[in-house]
């Protein structure tokens, strides 16, 4: 699989708070050819961050939102717009999978969510932390999920997040399949709380990972925190990225 590389600017939000488009033009140097705004913490309106992605030329494949209901609808759906956007991607805290009938209360939000996407002209995905891929009453949690969600609901899966909780994420997208669209790639010591590293400088195995993912469109990194400096660690992913992608090869 070759699939174009973007940033979750979550990543270097303390840096785009300082100096966002030039910040931003580093990315694009760096050689990154699509981002993922968090529009929870994004430090430019979304108008404001369209206009210097467009003309940076960075496409911007699917953006982290709230749920597109009640009163959160107009600013997400207008985000969406600003930023050229058709993909939106949510998720829930670990409150919202307690239980299965908890999981199951929540996969309906999802749908919900995914009719109002769609009555706009977008698509719906869920990303996911560990707690999804954790055993509740016997079952894992993303597995009754898929029971429950619209068959149209993509996945954008956190590989680190699914290493964390203790299973394999080149086997978590393989049994995925067509439902992957997009992948989140951040590396470290797959432990909770502890700082990442830059990828392919910590325990996931991105050979597999990526080799598995026949549907996804897109890697996206993404680091919560670092254990080194963030925009060394933002270069090094995706120098090391470009080149597993090419097999291996220098350019």
């Amino acid at each position: 699989m070759i699939a174009p590389i973007a940033l979750q600017l979550y990543t270097v939000r303390k840096a785009l708070a300082e100096d966002f488009a030039g910040v931003m033009r580093q990315i694009a140097a760096i050689g990154y050819v699509g981002v993922e705004p968090a529009l929870g913490t994004l430090t430019a309106t979304p108008t404001e961050a369209g206009r210097l992605f467009q003309e940076l030329g960075l496409a911007v494949p699917s953006a982290h939102t709230p749920l597109p209901l009640g009163e959160e609808k107009e600013r997400v759906l207008e985000a969406m717009a600003a930023f050229g956007c058709r993909r939106i991607v949510s998720g829930k805290g670990p409150d919202s999978f307690q239980t299965l009938d908890q999981a199951r209360r929540t996969c309906e939000l999802f749908n919900e969510a995914n009719a109002v996407a769609r009555e706009n002209g977008m698509t719906f995905g869920i990303h996911n932390h560990w707690w999804e891929f954790q055993q509740v009453e016997g079952r894992y949690v993303y597995q009754v999920m898929l029971e429950h969600l619209d068959p149209d609901i993509f996945f954008e899966i956190d590989t680190y997040w699914v290493r964390t909780a203790g299973l394999d994420p080149a086997a978590v997208v393989k049994e995925l399949g067509q439902r992957v669209a997009l992948l989140h790639i951040k590396d470290g010591p797959a432990v909770k709380g502890a700082p990442m590293v830059a990828v392919g400088e910590g325990v996931l195995d991105f050979p597999a990972i990526v080799q598995a993912a026949d549907s996804a469109e897109w890697l996206i990194v993404e680091l919560d925190e670092c254990a080194t400096d963030m925009m060394e660690a933002v270069d090094k992913s995706y120098r090391y990225l470009s080149k597993l992608q090419r097999g291996g090869r220098e350019t």
